[in-house]
């Protein structure tokens, strides 16, 4: 055993040998970066089944919320993976797989660890009490001085906070009535600076954070809180902005207060944002709905095999269901998401 143990210290050096950029990710989240995690859970909140992950490998649904890759996904292998980083719940996040990192993100969990409680999902909180969890898993195959390395060195990726107000928030009336939009954002970035504070400690130190993307625009939004309009409702967009700059002024507060500390936010607001109002522009022919069953509402269970109407062509269209991108819009929003995070993968 002792000339195993002199051997896998050399991960850091193996991911470069390999071709990767950096050793390790790490997600944590919501949906949008949810691989699988909850596909064992006792929660309407999943996506293991068809006809979600159509055009992935082998054309099997894996829990990811897509017709095929996540932005994610694209992001690892533009890195140099050649393996996804498997969720952390599934068999695949064992051995030699943990070297590369693991996915710890949970579909309805958010900043407000009630929303994962309201779906009986993976919160922030138990996310992180995994991430240390898969540090001594780690370390029992690397060394406390590898495990550092891979740790420091790995890039760690958060999207949360659209469940929070979409999926409690916004329908909750113990909520809504307590707190106005602007209070709410308040608490959730409360937590956000928690989470970074506890995973810098924890030996975190390249971090990438998603902006809220533009709620106001998603299919089942426009349809929930439209009144019958067929257009971004600009309040919940408003609300994503105001969020999105205490997120980006608390983020800079953070750095300062942790000179070692590599944080960025990641536009993704933006970058949704001008696919929906530029579609012809980006390749796309539908907005409004999205490609599975009448694509106004439907998202996990009622997104299934028997959804009448789903579309035969994904590709044309930017959702795949009415809260999720396609793999083709992940390709864009992917590509621009790895651009403004250039700065964590260089030394």
């Amino acid at each position: 055993m002792k000339f195993v143990a002199l051997l896998i210290p050399f991960a850091i050096l193996l991911s470069m040998v390999k071709g990767q950029l950096v050793p390790a990710m790490f997600i944590f989240g919501d949906s949008i970066v949810d691989v699988g995690n909850n596909n064992d859970l006792v929660t309407l909140v999943k996506a293991n089944f068809p006809p979600y992950g159509r055009d992935f490998a082998h054309h099997e649904p894996t829990g990811r919320f897509c017709n095929g890759k996540l932005a994610i996904d694209i992001i690892a292998e533009g890195l140099g993976f050649t393996d996804h980083q498997p969720a952390y719940m599934s068999d695949k996040a064992n051995g030699e797989m943990l070297l590369i990192g693991v996915n710890f993100a949970s579909a309805a969990s958010g900043y407000y660890n009630a929303t994962a409680i309201l779906y009986n999902t993976f919160s922030l909180s138990q996310q992180l009490e995994n991430y240390k969890d898969y540090k001594n898993k780690l370390t029992a195959i690397t060394g406390k001085s590898n495990t550092s390395s891979i740790i420091s060195n790995g890039i760690h990726l958060i999207s949360s906070g659209s469940s929070d107000l979409l999926q409690n928030y916004y329908i909750n009336p113990l909520l809504f009535t307590s707190y106005t939009p602007n209070m709410f954002s308040d608490i959730l970035i409360e937590s956000y600076d928690n989470f970074i504070q506890n995973l810098y400690e924890l030996g975190a130190r390249r971090i990438g954070v998603t902006t809220l993307p533009p709620l106001g625009c998603l299919p089942a939004a426009i349809t929930a809180f439209g009144h019958g309009s067929n257009q971004c409702v600009a309040r919940l967009n408003n609300n994503a902005i105001s969020f999105n700059n205490k997120l980006n002024h608390r983020s800079q507060r953070l750095k300062r207060r942790f000179s070692k500390l590599k944080l960025v936010v990641l536009d993704i607001y933006s970058a949704l944002y001008t696919i929906i109002t530029k579609p012809d522009e980006n390749g796309f022919a539908e907005v409004r709905r999205a490609c599975c069953g009448t694509g106004l509402l439907e998202t996990s269970i009622l997104c299934n095999q028997h959804s009448i109407g789903t579309c035969s062509n994904a590709s044309q269209y930017v959702f795949w269901d009415s809260f999720h991108p396609t793999e083709a819009a992940n390709k864009i929003l992917a590509t621009n998401l790895s651009n403004s995070g250039s700065s964590l993968i260089q030394p």
